[in-house]
């Protein structure tokens, strides 16, 4: 569970690296939270008639920005900022600059470049850090310090 908040802990922190265990129980914790409210707004019957034929479309709308699905909202809200610094932590992880990021989510605007942008954030959010100490900080594994070598 410190794994899951550390991001939140470190809200708009944009320096410093995180680990993949950082990152991957933030999202863990994401999915969870957000299947959580998927289901309670479908218990709740929040989403009653609106897959039925000629069903009005606006209803879809209705059920996400009111009651239980202004939840979800709130919760986007919340963790907007968190998951961006942990994705550039992240990066930082693997001694890449944080705009990487931003070129990632560009890239992903893009029709067929989206995919392979997609693709490579999560193969980079994968790849284990750069071992011992980089340009963004010590290592947070807390591995072989380069004193150690002197």
């Amino acid at each position: 569970m410190e794994w899951m908040l550390m991001p939140l802990k470190r809200y708009a922190d944009f320096s410093g690296r995180s680990r993949r265990m950082e990152y991957w129980m933030f999202t863990l914790l994401n999915v969870i939270v957000v299947t959580v409210l998927m289901a309670i707004i479908f218990g709740v019957g929040g989403t009653a008639g609106m897959f039925e034929p000629g069903a009005d479309p606006s209803d879809a709308i209705g059920v996400l920005f009111g009651g239980v699905g202004l939840l979800i909202g709130l919760w986007v809200l919340a963790v907007f900022i968190p998951s961006i610094a942990v994705t550039v932590r992240r990066l930082h992880d693997r001694d890449m600059s944080g705009w990487w990021y931003l070129a990632l989510i560009v890239g992903g605007l893009l029709p067929f470049v989206g995919i392979l942008a997609s693709i490579a954030l999560i193969v980079l959010m994968c790849l284990p850090g750069t071992v011992g100490p980089n340009r963004f900080g010590p290592d947070p594994m807390g591995g072989a310090d380069a004193s150690v070598f002197e």
